[in-house]
């Protein structure tokens, strides 16, 4: 790299030149041999080099963090003001028109860290509340430059935004050096809103969102078209929905046609909202609620025998969030789903999830083989599925691909 640059230098491995050249944006700690800089802040930008001098990128230093280097461009000319940042968001909106459509626009991720040049960073949209989740400290340093950019870019696509409410009440920000916490972005020209709560229409299903309570940034986006492909299996089926939180698999069972839906989870918060959703969209005529354990239930249901049920759903929480403890994972995930099997009878349909992108997906494929093997039934696919295209999947960075669905009958 011959030409005079304004950014600090870092000498890259071998092995770390050859893992960017590969595709992946994340330059780890082992991977840096020195730094080159008279003085540095932490998040500033870098430039990534080769040990041979090659320019290998520009992205954002952390150091505190394992992951070193963020980089976010690999072209030189990149200049990283407000106007790169603009175009940057502009993309991101006008792909999520494209894949989602007018309708779907209104409640989907925005922003898919890494996946959409913006790493560290998760932008969803709740129809006129936007949430923020900041996991890196590049975009921590640049943010009230950003998020402004991002709500005049939605509101150039005529969408009426309340406010910007930022969660950043996750445990994983301190690994940059930053501290937790949640509340209302100031954004200029508008007062803070009075409310954090919305309501949200997904699959023709309205929902009450809490973006400051709510789970992760106040309700799980990325299985819209999985519950719809549900509710198109569901028609005169007694279904069993475990893990429901908000309910939102068993609504979409009962919207679809469903004779009953039994909706069960372990948190009684859970169950009372998603009794609220219910009542909300005229379908708690045809459904139950259970507080109960399902690791619990699913043997107790299996000991009074019969097949209650000829469709369950299987969407558990992530049983795993590192790679250390994934094997263990892996019987939390054997158990359900031989015991939903095991349940279900010949022509039963059967759905189950993980969202673990420590679960690769193979390991996945070979529990499920197994458990379907202990529970003496075979496994005919419908359908093999992954997380909505909002959330999309870029294949020289697998940590993008994380969620796995699956649609089975049972003969």
């Amino acid at each position: 790299m011959k030409q005079e640059r304004q950014f600090p230098k870092a000498i890259i491995t071998k092995k770390g030149t050859r893992w960017v050249e590969d595709g992946h944006p994340w330059i780890y700690e082992a991977e840096v041999i020195r730094v080159e800089s008279l003085s540095m802040e932490n998040g500033c930008l870098i430039d990534a080099v080769s040990e041979n001098g090659k320019y290998l990128g520009t992205g954002f230093y952390s150091e505190k963090s394992k992951i070193r280097i963020r980089l976010l461009s690999k072209n030189a000319n990149d200049t990283f003001d407000a106007s790169f940042w603009r175009r940057r968001v502009r993309y991101a909106l006008d792909y999520r028109k494209a894949v989602m459509g007018e309708e779907d626009y209104r409640c989907c991720r925005l922003i898919f860290g890494e996946a959409d040049g913006f790493p560290g960073l998760t932008v969803d949209r709740f129809n006129d509340l936007v949430v923020t989740q900041v996991l890196s400290v590049g975009i921590e340093r640049i943010k009230s430059m950003l998020f402004p950019i991002i709500i005049e870019e939605l509101e150039a696509d005529g969408a009426v935004i309340r406010g910007l409410f930022e969660r950043n009440d996750v445990a994983i920000r301190k690994l940059e050096g930053l501290e937790e916490g949640k509340g209302w972005f100031a954004l200029p020209g508008k007062e803070i809103p009075a409310s954090a709560e919305t309501e949200i229409c997904e699959n023709g299903i309205y929902y009450s969102v809490d973006v400051e309570n709510g789970q992760k940034t106040g309700f799980f986006l990325d299985q819209k078209y999985n519950r719809l492909a549900v509710m198109k299996l569901a028609k005169g089926r007694k279904v069993l929905d475990c893990f429901t939180h908000t309910g939102s698999f068993a609504m979409n069972a009962a919207k679809g046609g469903a004779l009953s839906v039994t909706a069960v989870d372990i948190s009684e918060n859970a169950i009372g909202m998603a009794k609220r959703n219910a009542e909300r969209n005229g379908l708690a005529d045809r459904m139950e609620f259970v507080t109960a354990d399902v690791f619990d239930l699913l043997p107790e249901l299996i000991e009074k025998g019969g097949h209650p049920y000829d469709f369950i759903i299987l969407d558990p929480p992530a049983f795993t969030k590192s790679r250390k403890t994934v094997d263990h994972a892996e019987k939390g995930y054997k158990e359900i789903n031989f015991r939903a099997l095991k349940l279900l009878p010949r022509g039963g349909y059967f759905a189950t999830a993980s969202c673990s992108h420590f679960m690769p997906q193979d390991q996945f494929v070979r529990m499920l083989k197994s458990a379907a093997r202990d529970a003496g039934v075979e496994l005919k696919q419908i359908e093999a599925r992954q997380q909505g295209p909002d959330h999309p999947i870029l294949w020289n960075v697998p940590e993008t691909d994380y969620l796995k669905f699956y649609l089975f009958q049972v003969i």
